[in-house]
Order: C-alpha cells, then sequence, then structure tokens
C-alpha cells in the first residue's frame, strides 16, 4: 500500500510542473475572462458592474454596436478560413511530396528552407511583406513596372488585400503543416505502393486510394488546426492592411481589441471574444464528426 501512494505521488511530481503551468497561463486567464464578461468591466473605471449575461445578449441583438462589430468582423474572419485553410492543406501536402520526392541528400535542406518562415516572428513577416507589396516601391510592382506592366494596389484594395493577406499566410505557416505531411507519407508502408505496381495502378490511383485514406488522421488534425489559426488571424491584416481598404479586412480579433483598448469596454470584449471560441470549438467538433470514420475504414 505504502508503495502504491508513493508511486502515485511521484507520478503527481512529474505532472505537477505542466499542471501548474496549464493553470496559471491558460486555466486561470479563461476562468477570469468568464468573470470578467460577466461585468461592466472598464480599463479606466475600479468600479465593476455585475451585469450578467448582458454583454452576451447585446452580441446576439440586432442594431447594437457589439453585433454589428462582432458579426461583421466574423464574416470577415469566415471568408479568410474558407480562401486559406483549403489551400494550407492543399499546397502543404503537395510541398511535403515534393520534398520527399527530391534525392536523400538535398531532401534536408529544402525542409529547412521551406521551415525557416515559420520561425520568424510576425513583425518580422510584415516587414519582409511590406517591401514586397508596397505600391510605389514595393518588389513586386517593381518587377512588374519593368515588364511594362501598371502597378497593382496590393494592400490598398480588393480583391488584392485579400490576395496578398493568403499568399503572406502561405509563405508563413505553410512550413509547419508540410512537415507534419512529410511525417505522415512516411509512415506509409512501402510495400503498398509495390503491390499497386504490380497491379498496374498509376501515380494518380496509388495518390488516391493509398497516400490519402493512409495519411486521413493526419490531414484531419491539420485542418482542423488550420481552421483554429485562421480563426485567430490578427497579425496579418493587422501588421498589413490596417483592417482595410475600409473594413473589408477588419477581421473579429482586431475589433475584439479593439473594443478592449481603444474603447476601453474590456468586459464586452471579453464576452465577444468568448464567444468566438465557442465558434471554434463548435466548428472544430463538426469537422471532426464529418471527417473522420470508424477506425479501419480506407
Amino acid at each position: 500500500m505504502k508503495t502504491t501512494l508513493t508511486s502515485r505521488f511521484t507520478s503527481f511530481l512529474f505532472i505537477l510542473p505542466y499542471l501548474a503551468a496549464f493553470s496559471i497561463f491558460l486555466l486561470f486567464p479563461i476562468l477570469y475572462g468568464v468573470y470578467i464578461s460577466l461585468h461592466n468591466f472598464e480599463l479606466l473605471s475600479k468600479d465593476y458592474e455585475f451585469v450578467g449575461l448582458a454583454n452576451y445578449i447585446n452580441i446576439f441583438t440586432p442594431g447594437t454596436y457589439i453585433n454589428d462589430i462582432f458579426f461583421r468582423g466574423l464574416w470577415v474572419t469566415a471568408q479568410f478560413v474558407l480562401f486559406s485553410v483549403p489551400l494550407l492543406i492543399i499546397v502543404g501536402l503537395a510541398l511535403a511530396m515534393l520534398v520527399n520526392a527530391l534525392p536523400a541528400r538535398i531532401r534536408g535542406l529544402f525542409r529547412t528552407f521551406y521551415f525557416l518562415p515559420y520561425a520568424l516572428s510576425a513583425s518580422v513577416m510584415a516587414v519582409i511583406w511590406l517591401m514586397m507589396f508596397d505600391t510605389n516601391a514595393g518588389f513586386l510592382n517593381s518587377m512588374l513596372a519593368k515588364l511594362g506592366i501598371t502597378g497593382i494596389p496590393w494592400l490598398t484594395d480588393t480583391p488584392w488585400a485579400w490576395i496578398s493577406l493568403i499568399l503572406t499566410t502561405l509563405w508563413w505557416t505553410i512550413g509547419f503543416n508540410m512537415i507534419i505531411f512529410i511525417n505522415a507519407l512516411n509512415e506509409v508502408p512501402e510495400d503498398y505502393y509495390e503491390a499497386a505496381s504490380i497491379d498496374g495502378a498509376n501515380a494518380w490511383h496509388k495518390f488516391t486510394k493509398i497516400t490519402l485514406p493512409s495519411i486521413r488522421p493526419v490531414m484531419l488534425f491539420i485542418m482542423i488546426t488550420s481552421t483554429i489559426a485562421s480563426f485567430n488571424i490578427y497579425a496579418q491584416p493587422f501588421l498589413l492592411t490596417r483592417g482595410g481598404p475600409g473594413d473589408t479586412t477588419k477581421v473579429l480579433l482586431i475589433n475584439v481589441l479593439d473594443q478592449a483598448f481603444l474603447r476601453k469596454e474590456v468586459g464586452s470584449a471579453s464576452a465577444m471574444a468568448i464567444v468566438m471560441a465557442l465558434i471554434i470549438i463548435i466548428i472544430s467538433i463538426v469537422q471532426f464528426k464529418l471527417t473522420s470514420g470508424r477506425k479501419g475504414e480506407a
């Protein structure tokens, strides 16, 4: 009995650092955010009036300011998710297959090359692409001018602002998905492909009948994580387009932070953030239910 208790105590000590970090940096902020959302919490006031669900009700009450900025920002964010997530999956898988097909001696070099942008901070990423997309002196418009083509307003007009954000996001984050896909592809047994070749299967049949079913769990993981990351987009539109032109790229997180730190209404901003988190959770669950099959299905 004493040995069992000692073993359990030792096991608890191993998870204690993670449990402490989880409580301090995740659990407490979530609970405190819920607490704030139930109050008329203003940065410049010391009196935090309890308002219950009023902040949440205002989000879903047509005609209110909170309702307007929440659903306008949600729609912009949803557009970004619809545009970016399929490309993050398709391009990530294509790059993984391309790198895997390279000779072994240079494969590691290209893995590093494609993954390197993912290690950059948001500010560095923004500086690089502002120099690329600048209308007057940007690298892309300078190249177009040499070809006799009129410069493109990459960051100041639609649909170019959306195209710029998607390209920036792909360049910045695609390396992570590529590495995950490479690991998944390396786990597919070579025997499957050899058997398919003997049966006369071509490259397309191998891809659709062997590769895709074999990496489906990993693809589901990437789809869910890419969706969550795309819903939390902030750095790209804030640093590159400032939400413009107009409010066409002003995503929900920009509105949440504006509500908290420009209008100083942290209570309603917390309610917006929590509703957004619930929407992300629901979408992730739906994605998992729709795309995951029973074990053993191909």
